[in-house]
């Protein structure tokens, strides 16, 4: 046999070999590499993480690691880790898993009725990879505070409850920053001038809101009962809004996991800034993250005559509405009559 035919054999050979190479090449690739049941999972890279952390976190999803691991080095996956959330599916093959890596998937993140901002650091802190402490750290940065006119007593109305768009691995600052520039786009001209126009700022409305919020589930009775509590500070009296009696019972306390149901005569004499029973004009801070329709029945209160008012026992979860003190004591007599009957001792 010549030398030229055995050159073209061996030529034959190697590019036959080279082509079921890159068959099974191509079968390693495009070939399903998941071993999940659901339809999709989440996977969360931390911040910083290394290439190796990362295999750790595919392990109990990927069927085929080596796999995954010869088309992320064809791809410059290890020199390029990306932090964040990231979204697998079912049936993905190893090129398809490399690309699902580098794509990082925003959360909704949502919170809304927290009582304090501690609640809301935690609410957060279980939605994105910064924790609770680094949230409130930011949070009750002093810079920060003093720069846009907040105190440690008063951020939470820097707040404003809704659902955000935010990258998992977005750190404290950043999301704080990121509410205070929802906080300005919320605080519009328009809000702002209906706020001055019942003589508040942004934070006293949210304020006033956190109690309106707390005096009744039913929005459409807010606007209402927003127009008694201006009535009563235009007037000069005092709020005694029994909702920040019970927040000073468990701000003494130390206990916010507390259910008080009732307020008896001899809270309203409890020595503290939240007590609106002894304290004039609003409290320090808001007693709670009012929703957008108690921060919008403030700034449209409905206008009335009413200085009183008291829980219903015909209409749950309503009022009665008094603009006399006899009218009222006349309905307060009602509603505890009411109380005593059921055996609400808390």
């Amino acid at each position: 046999m010549s030398t030229k035919k055995i050159i073209s054999i061996i030529s034959i050979v190697v590019i036959s070999g080279l082509i079921i190479y890159g068959f099974v090449l191509i079968g390693q690739i495009f070939s399903n590499n998941t071993k999940f049941s659901q339809d999709e999972v989440y996977v969360h890279v931390p911040t910083d993480a290394s290439y190796e952390q990362v295999l750790d976190s595919l392990t109990p999803y990927v069927t085929n690691l080596e796999r995954f691991e010869m088309v992320a080095s064809k791809m410059s996956y290890p020199e390029n880790v990306k932090s964040g959330r990231f979204l697998l599916t079912k049936g993905m093959n190893s090129y398809e898993l490399v690309k699902a890596m580098r794509s990082n998937i925003p959360v909704k993140l949502a919170f809304n009725n927290q009582e304090r901002i501690e609640n809301l650091a935690g609410r957060v802190g279980s939605q994105i990879e910064a924790d609770s402490a680094s949230l409130m750290k930011s949070f009750k940065d002093s810079i920060f505070l003093k720069e846009n006119g907040f105190t440690e007593e008063n951020v939470l109305a820097m707040f404003i409850p809704n659902t955000y768009e935010v990258y998992w691995n977005t750190s404290a600052v950043k999301f704080r920053d990121k509410m205070i520039k929802e906080y300005r786009n919320f605080w519009n001209n328009e809000r702002v001038a209906k706020a001055k126009k019942q003589g508040l700022t942004p934070t006293e409305v949210t304020i006033l809101a956190s109690i309106v919020h707390k005096e009744s589930v039913k929005k459409d009775e807010r606007p209402r009962i927003a127009g008694v509590y201006l009535n009563r500070l235009r007037a000069g009296m005092p709020l005694q809004a029994d909702p920040t009696v019970i927040f000073a019972k468990k701000k003494k306390d130390n206990d916010f996991n507390q259910v008080i149901k009732r307020v008896f005569y001899n809270d309203l004499f409890l020595n503290s800034p939240y007590n609106t029973y002894k304290v004039v004009g609003l409290p320090p801070g808001p007693i709670a993250m009012p929703d957008i329709t108690a921060l919008e029945a403030v700034l449209n209160p409905e206008k009335n005559d009413f200085i009183y008012f008291c829980a219903s026992t015909d209409r749950f979860g309503y009022h009665e509405f008094a603009a006399t003190l006899a009218e009222h004591n006349v309905n307060a007599k009602k509603y505890a009559d009411w109380v005593n009957a059921q055996g609400i001792k808390r």
